[in-house]
């Protein structure tokens, strides 16, 4: 029997920074990316529209027989992940857990200084917060709202040497320079993509990508599963597609940059057909 296909999804690019860490960490499995790079970036988004949307790109999911879902977005990790788990009967993961537990594992055995980044509706839910509190009350706790990080992702305009990138990141941070977090979270998956320049910035703090940390969440409990486990388990025909609800060249030439390998195509998928259950 074929390895079952676990559903990958993200506002647009920045969720491949998961799917990145997945692909090597379970080298032959099914997986099915979906970027909705027409509607990003979600963060500035109501919750209502934020649950609409990841409940379509959901249905979009379980139509190309995804039986899981990881959902490689801080924001509707953050937002959308109960609604989910209370509209489909299947399992998912989100960032916001992986990343808190593995920052306070680094800040506990520090001086417990912990940033999160995140985008507006992020940083608004109080998502990482509230699961960092839960494991230390102790925690010394800052936050920060990075919008521009998103678009900059989303355009390659990331890297150390961008003077847009660099500026951006200037403004959100050196307020916290003297704050010396032990760790910053980096609770968008986009984020990751100006990891340099945040360690230009913040040198002595380690960066926690929320998309890796839940990425091994997630390979840790398909090795577990019994289907895992069969020894006749084999891949599906596909191991690997792209779709995107924007235009397909684009997403494919894009995510080749993320992933650091050539994508052969992505398919556009008219999302928003997925607003109902069928």
């Amino acid at each position: 029997m074929p390895l079952p296909v676990i559903g990958v999804f993200d506002s647009g690019l920045g969720g491949l920074t998961g799917f990145r860490k997945l692909r090597e960490l379970l080298p032959d499995h099914p997986l099915v990316y979906f970027g909705d790079t027409a509607r990003v970036p979600y963060g500035t988004k109501s919750n209502d529209t934020i649950v609409r949307f990841a409940k379509q790109d959901v249905r979009f999911l379980l139509s190309q027989s995804a039986s899981s879902v990881f959902i490689a977005c801080g924001t509707v990790s953050s937002v959308a992940l109960d609604d989910l788990r209370a509209t489909f009967g299947i399992p998912f993961t989100g960032v916001v857990e992986p990343a808190a537990r593995e920052a306070f594992r680094i800040a506990s055995s520090k001086e417990g200084k912990v940033l999160i980044l995140g985008t507006d509706a992020t940083i608004r839910s109080r998502s990482y917060e509230s699961k960092l509190i839960t494991l230390d009350r102790g925690l010394s706790i800052r936050k920060k709202a990075c919008p521009l990080f998103v678009p900059l992702a989303e355009n390659l305009h990331a890297g150390r040497g961008d003077r847009a990138a660099e500026a951006a990141a200037h403004s959100y941070l050196d307020e916290f320079v003297d704050f010396r977090p032990d760790v910053i979270i980096l609770g968008c998956t986009h984020f990751p993509l100006l990891s340099d320049i945040i360690s230009d910035i913040l040198p002595d703090s380690a960066l926690i990508s929320a998309g890796e940390e839940a990425a091994k969440e997630v390979a840790a409990a398909v090795s577990k599963s019994p289907s895992r486990r069969r020894k006749n388990a084999s891949p599906s025909c596909v191991k690997e597609a792209f779709f995107t609800s924007g235009d397909a060249n684009t997403f494919a030439s894009d995510a080749s940059v993320y992933l650091g390998r050539k994508i052969e195509k992505a398919e556009h998928v008219h999302i928003e057909s997925f607003e109902e259950d069928t």
